[in-house]
């Protein structure tokens, strides 16, 4: 396994255990059997580690969006959105302890803006993608006209969201089993 590839699995690692602002470089290189000059090597700084680890360790939510205008048509656009809505769950759940450090410390959350927006990415993206493919189902008539498509994206996504955040908050995290069973009790 490439360097790079051994510092994202054990980064994802303690990230997602310790969270962001309670995580050191150093403590990653130790997990990973390299030094921090090495981590250095591959990212500039603990933010461009995290970032990446959200992009290439976490469930296949951002890949996924991406991908959605391929999906307009094809299945049914409720196996769709339960299929995007496990994948959410799985992405928050597994984001949540970073999400969390990144929102406690401003220059954090400044400079995590800043790469996103630099890579045109960010959480309003998530629903901006999920409208598009919406609308282009829309267009198709498997959704009615009059529905609100921003209204629905968010709908679903902040229940999504919501899932994650409450289940680390009572500290009992959502399975595969447990969002997949909230997913179809969404009614999509």
């Amino acid at each position: 396994m490439a360097t790079r590839e051994v510092i994202l699995d054990a980064a994802a690692s303690v990230l997602r255990t310790r969270g962001l602002a309670n995580s050191t470089t150093k403590e990653i290189a130790r997990a990973a059997g390299y030094s921090e000059a090495t981590l250095y090597k591959h990212f500039r700084d603990k933010i461009e580690l995290m970032v990446a680890v959200l992009h290439e360790r976490g469930p296949q939510f951002i890949p996924m969006l991406q991908t959605m205008s391929d999906r307009v048509g094809t299945g049914t656009v409720r196996d769709i959105l339960t299929e995007l809505a496990t994948v959410a769950i799985g992405f928050y759940r597994d984001g949540f302890p970073m999400f969390a450090s990144i929102f406690s410390d401003p220059a954090i959350l400044n400079a995590h803006r800043d790469r996103l927006r630099a890579q045109n990415l960010g959480p309003h993206r998530a629903n901006d993608g999920l409208v598009d493919y919406l609308r282009a189902e829309q267009r198709l008539g498997r959704i009615t006209p009059d529905a609100d498509l921003e209204a629905i994206a968010g709908l679903l996504l902040g229940a999504c969201f919501q899932l994650a955040f409450i289940g680390h908050f009572a500290d009992h995290r959502a399975d595969l089993e447990s969002a997949t069973a909230f997913v179809a009790q969404l009614r999509l």
